[in-house]
């Protein structure tokens, strides 16, 4: 059993890895000259074509009827995957504007959206530990932004978009963890990568007929689409079957200080030692939150 559980760690570190490295190669991109419509369209299209190729080469466990059930089941998933997409576009542009350190402690005040669209819907008050969790959170974000440094000017219109990423993939998490659950999980990321493509190629339709560079395809478009929408679900769907949501919660975290050190360590965006903190501080409410939902082992 602790083999299983330790190897199913080692897929959710892989796959928590690949998002944190996400938004240094989108920054790293745009030093390129591609823009945030290339990225995107290009992470996607890619992102769906390998996903439908692996779908179509997979097994099938048992033999099932396309009936109308399904097929509703896959467009609720094409609809729920639009925020999937959303969430690429706005975080996209929050890096454009505030360095990728500051970006993804704005993508995960998801935490406390996600409880507040918990107490909204189920009409079920939040417990001490994550009101606690919550408010830690809050108060290492004002660290890991900087917000206490007078010196600092704000980009404001980054810090809106990294908020309203924010507000997304507080959606994707819920539609991930709430819809469709019989279907395959491969296939379930199929059809919401379908409905992320969807959504991106409405808003960004004119960059196409454009100063569209289809060379992104064949450089950074591979990259991000590798790390950002083909490797962590197919390592996260290993995964958690093996350590439980809790802990796999837990370990997925690793995802904030892996984000901050590429940045340092590939674009050489600087990182104080009171951002450092604010990240340790994120880190910790996110263990406080999930700890107690860990499944106990027989």
């Amino acid at each position: 059993m602790k083999s299983q559980v330790l190897k199913g760690s080692i897929f959710i570190v892989l796959g928590a890895a690949c998002y944190g490295m996400l938004g240094t190669f989108v920054k790293m991109a745009y030093r390129d000259g591609f823009n945030t419509a290339e990225v995107t369209i290009s992470q996607f299209a890619i992102g769906f074509t390998v996903l439908l190729i692996l779908t179509l080469f997979k097994k099938p466990g048992t033999a099932k009827e396309h009936n109308a059930t399904e097929i509703k089941s896959q467009l609720k998933l094409v609809v729920a995957g639009t925020s999937l997409g959303l969430t690429s576009i706005f975080y996209y542009l929050s890096v454009q504007y505030i360095p990728v350190s500051v970006a993804i402690v704005l993508l995960i005040q998801t935490v406390w959206m996600g409880i507040l669209v918990e107490m909204v819907m189920y009409r079920k008050v939040p417990g001490f530990r994550k009101i606690v969790a919550v408010v830690i959170i809050l108060a290492g974000t004002i660290l890991a932004t900087n917000l206490l440094r007078q010196s600092i000017t704000i980009n404001w219109t980054g810090f809106g978009w990294g908020l309203m990423a924010a507000l997304s993939y507080t959606a994707t998490m819920y539609s991930s963890n709430k819809l469709e659950l019989h279907l395959p999980p491969l296939k379930r990321s199929l059809f919401m990568i379908l409905g992320g493509l969807i959504i991106i190629l409405i808003i960004f339709h004119a960059s196409l007929n454009q100063h569209f560079s289809f060379g992104i395809f064949l450089s950074w478009g591979l990259v991000v689409s590798l790390f950002g929408t083909v490797l962590p679900p197919l390592l996260f769907t290993r995964g958690m079957p093996l350590t439980g949501i809790g802990l796999g919660a837990i370990i997925a975290s690793i995802e904030i200080p892996v984000s901050v050190f590429m940045a340092h360590l590939l674009i050489n965006e600087p990182v104080s030692l009171l951002q450092w903190t604010g990240v340790m501080l994120i880190l910790f409410a996110v263990v406080l939150m999930n700890i107690a939902k860990r499944p106990v082992m027989q």
